[in-house]
């Protein structure tokens, strides 16, 4: 179900804000039960292909914490031991199909196997591998009913942001948050109107834009890959910080307050500021659940530069099983690394013309992303780089294989051939 359906606007939301809140009214017990069971049919919309996956997960992370919050001595051992179950899960899921392929091309070998990627793995993922920390820190395990709300809470389940156990579970309990409060209802809302806004009217005519030109690569000039290159710079921005809109807004309405997710990403001034206003959940778990344990900056210069790569690759691999989310995380790394070695020279550089080559160097990374392989990208950044042709082709955007047709070309707002 998605946030901008008609299903979740007219239905599901209706339905679950006025029974959160009058079943709150009886028992606050209720109230999270009922939050819970909503959240697990919303996650079940969209097929129960996912449900196995995401209940053994369940199953097995919260034995886990009870073993852990009541056996001190195998704590670390039971810990270590569920963090490599869910990276196995993980893997097992979203990876095998990619690392199968690579060991028959480079074998000559011909194994199979069919998986179906479930929906949200890497987020849920995540927050199970924070809530057994949370657990080792405190030495407390949350209730049944409260560690299924707060994996299953559904407006961060499919695509984040990332919420610390302390940080929500907490607001499950607080009084002060039992009934509607008119100040979150308008904030939570106007948020979500926000991001409705960045997901529809900003966010998709970018993607049409750049499906015309993946549709048809060989022909594209050099403007059009320049164009489609900006085009996905914002469309991504526009879908992901849209959806984390609507997510937080959702949230707000029911009292609970989601982490921050975006700080103008586009107005940064070099690769680690960059970082920080992108996806900033997933920034602060990396930082605090890789990097610092790592060892973080406090083992000498070599090895901060490594910890930071190592940080970068799993960021990468962690966003999708294709070599270009591996370049594309071990490149931001990378990057940033030579930031800290040069950092007193960068900071005497004028400030909009760092911000200009954070922004290019962005955009080209961003392609990447996009690439179906980094031949693709190689490829595109050569057209790019030849400028053969500045001219933008006659056929816009109407050509896409997966767009209906628009009556002007997103750019030139020339009639289309088709129109």
């Amino acid at each position: 179900m998605q946030f901008n359906s008609y299903e979740f606007i007219l239905i599901f939301f209706p339905l679950l804000f006025a029974g959160y809140f009058l079943l709150n009214r009886w028992s606050r017990t209720l109230g999270r039960l009922f939050l819970t069971g909503m959240s697990a049919w919303f996650y079940l919309w969209y097929g129960l292909a996912s449900a196995p996956v995401l209940l053994m997960s369940l199953v097995i992370n919260y034995a886990a914490a009870a073993l852990i919050a009541r056996n001190e001595k195998q704590a670390r051992l039971v810990l270590t031991l569920d963090v490599a179950a869910n990276i196995a899960l993980l893997f097992t899921y979203k990876y095998m199909p990619f690392a199968l392929a690579n060991v028959n091309y480079f074998l000559n070998t011909d194994f199979r196997v069919s998986v179906v990627l479930p929906l949200g793995i890497s987020f849920f993922t995540f927050q199970q591998i924070s809530y057994v920390l949370h657990v080792r820190k405190t030495g407390r395990n949350e209730s049944l009913p409260d560690y299924l709300l707060y994996i299953l809470f559904f407006p961060k389940l499919v695509m984040g942001p990332l919420a610390e156990p302390g940080e929500l579970i907490p607001q499950f309990h607080d009084e002060a948050r039992r009934r509607p409060d008119a100040a979150n209802i308008a904030c939570g809302l106007k948020l979500f109107c926000f991001g409705l806004f960045k997901k529809l009217l900003l966010a998709d005519v970018f993607a049409s834009a750049v499906n015309w030109c993946f549709s048809d690569l060989a022909s594209a000039t050099a403007a059009d890959m320049m164009l489609v290159t900006l085009a996905y710079t914002f469309e991504i921005y526009f879908d992901f910080s849209g959806y984390s809109d609507m997510a937080i807004g959702i949230a707000k309405t029911l009292n609970i307050d989601l982490p921050v997710n975006f700080n103008s990403p586009y107005k940064a001034l070099s690769i680690r500021d960059f970082w920080k206003r992108w996806h900033i959940s997933l920034t602060t778990f990396l930082t605090r659940n890789v990097y610092i344990p790592l060892g973080g900056n406090r083992r000498g210069t070599l090895r901060q530069y490594l910890n930071v790569m190592i940080v970068f690759l799993v960021s990468g691999i962690w966003h999708g099983a294709n070599w270009t989310f591996l370049l594309w995380g071990l490149l931001h790394g990378a990057l940033s690394v030579a930031e800290r070695v040069f950092d007193r020279a960068q900071s005497r550089v004028n400030k909009a013309l760092r911000w200009l080559v954070t922004f290019l160097v962005g955009n080209i990374l961003w392609l990447l992303f996009r690439a179906n392989s980094v031949g693709q990208w190689l490829a595109m950044l050569k057209t790019m780089l030849r400028c053969e042709s500045l001219s933008v082709s006659p056929r816009g955007c109407c050509t896409s294989r997966r767009q209906a047709p628009l009556r002007h070309c997103c750019f030139t707002r020339r009639r289309c051939s088709c129109a």
